[in-house]
């Protein structure tokens, strides 16, 4: 049963990755990029701060930062621990990927960290914002996604991957706004 799931998993991807057009790549490399998010934090921490004011603020950029390096380390736990070959050094797809980047990245590739840590902070900042910013939620979650679905796209990762990764960062988004609850009512600072 295993062997199948994988066997569909390939074949999604390749399905997926050759949707692909060399119109479209500068964007999903865009979109890819950790550093092309910086706005966006920037925006999530003036809301923050605007909600909560400076000594809250704090205190949800620490639970963030925290939150970040639990789902980044267990992503690098499982990519050593399941040892899942990334698409591009799979030998069974090799010559019908498309892979968009010049480099692959490591070896192993289950599960994302991009997608875990970008679901991650968009459930976080959802549960955090939405009674204040009625909408953020549907845009962070489409941001969410376009992350998640471009790890696919440029060739690095199967969705098995980006779906494991989404998941692992919906939990965790959850437990860390739960302790940052209960650090801002039970510190009020």
């Amino acid at each position: 049963m295993w062997e199948e799931l994988i066997q569909h998993d390939k074949e999604l991807f390749l399905f997926l990755n050759n949707l692909g057009n060399p119109a479209w790549d500068a964007f999903w490399m865009f979109i890819t990029n950790k550093f092309s998010a910086i706005p966006l934090y920037f925006v999530l921490l003036l809301l923050t701060y605007k909600q909560f004011g400076l000594r809250k603020t704090v205190l949800v950029v620490v639970t963030v930062a925290l939150m970040i390096l639990v789902t980044d380390q267990l992503s690098n736990f499982f990519k050593y621990g399941v040892q899942r070959l990334r698409p591009c050094y799979d030998p069974d797809l090799n010559g019908l990927v498309r892979l968009v980047k010049s480099s692959c990245g490591g070896k192993f590739g289950y599960f994302s960290a991009h997608a875990a840590n970008n679901f991650a902070i968009a459930f976080f900042f959802t549960f955090l914002l939405r009674s204040k910013y009625r909408y953020i939620g549907i845009f962070l979650m489409v941001w969410a996604f376009l992350v998640a679905f471009s790890r696919i796209y440029i060739g690095v990762h199967f969705p098995l991957d980006v779906l494991t990764g989404s998941l692992i960062g919906l939990i965790f988004s959850w437990l860390f706004t739960k302790l940052a609850i209960f650090a801002v009512e039970k510190f009020p600072i």
